[in-house]
């Protein structure tokens, strides 16, 4: 059995060439949340030189509050939005001598793509038109994994290791409790149970069915090493290869 792990990088961690040699595939920020044109190049050449595929990690214009905003823009703006950060991001790989294999929206913008047809509709719309061989990363389940299937994009369902999850499914707010899993071995029992289980405990108790394609191991967090470690070792136990394709 194979799974992608894949990490937020670019965003001021600190952590990314340790995680780089970790991860399968790489989310880098392109500047509207985090990042710069430095910081991408210096991502992309560590992403490269550590056999990790490399992704476009789009957001909301929100660099005050890291992408977590809500916002309600209008839907040609987003795909402009999108567009611009892809189109950044790739002139770097190529000139790395590097590919770009995907895109992952961040944060508010990735939350409200889950639900919002239309949101979901413009950042879909903005990845087929810049390549529609890149390979579009939604909430598992979710509005965004549907408008790329009917852009007839490559999808990638995708699931999170230390967030907590309602029972239809979607990801707890980060306003209320129980959005985060704090706990190591709580996270690495959740993420254990979606990948071989394929189902996930949501916060109020009830099981919900989750597809799993890709795991998210969020960089930012102070023991993101040590679980990234850990869960790679579990993995393994369990006959499980960490691999972007």
């Amino acid at each position: 059995m194979k799974i992608d792990l894949n990490a937020d990088l670019g965003e001021g961690c600190g952590n990314d060439a340790a995680l780089l040699q970790l991860v399968s595939s790489a989310n880098i920020a392109c500047g509207f949340h985090a990042g710069d044109a430095q910081t991408m190049q210096t991502c992309v050449r560590e992403a490269l030189r550590n056999g990790v595929a490399v992704g476009a990690h789009p957001s909301f214009p929100d660099r005050e509050n890291f992408g977590r905003t809500a916002m309600q823009l209008p839907p040609d703006v987003v795909y402009a939005h999108t567009l611009y950060q892809i189109g950044a991001l790739a002139a770097i790989v190529r000139a790395e001598g590097g590919q770009l294999g995907h895109v992952k929206p961040h944060g508010m913008l990735y939350n409200q793509a889950a639900d919002d047809a239309a949101l979901a509709d413009a950042i879909a719309r903005a990845v087929h038109a810049f390549d529609p061989a890149l390979v579009l990363v939604g909430l598992a389940g979710s509005e965004l994994i549907r408008a790329g299937e009917r852009y007839g994009l490559s999808t990638r369902q995708e699931v999170f290791a230390d967030r907590g999850y309602r029972r239809d499914g979607r990801l707890v707010p980060r306003s209320e409790a129980g959005a985060l899993i704090e706990d190591d071995n709580a996270a690495l029992a959740q993420t254990l149970s979606m990948v071989l289980e394929g189902r996930v405990q949501s916060v109020s108790g009830e099981y919900a069915p989750v597809q799993v394609q890709t795991v998210c191991l969020h960089g930012d967090g102070e023991q993101a090493l040590l679980f990234a470690r850990r869960l790679h070792a579990a993995f393994a136990r369990h006959g499980v290869t960490v691999s972007a394709r």
